[in-house]
């Protein structure tokens, strides 16, 4: 009873891993979608460069 409830909670790990580290493949993805689309749409500043979106 003992390996079968360990090859169980093995699975149940894996699987949750894996899906933890595909959620977060979508997320690295729109973060970097909207990190690029910074690059295209942000406006110049008043002293006539580009001005940053971000603030670091």
């Amino acid at each position: 009873m003992v390996p079968l409830l360990l090859v169980l909670l093995l699975v149940l790990v894996l699987f949750g891993a894996g899906f933890a580290l595909k959620v977060l493949w979508w997320i690295a993805l729109i973060v970097l979608v909207l990190w690029l689309l910074g690059f295209v749409t942000r406006g110049s500043a008043p002293g006539g460069g580009r001005s940053r979106w971000y603030r670091w």
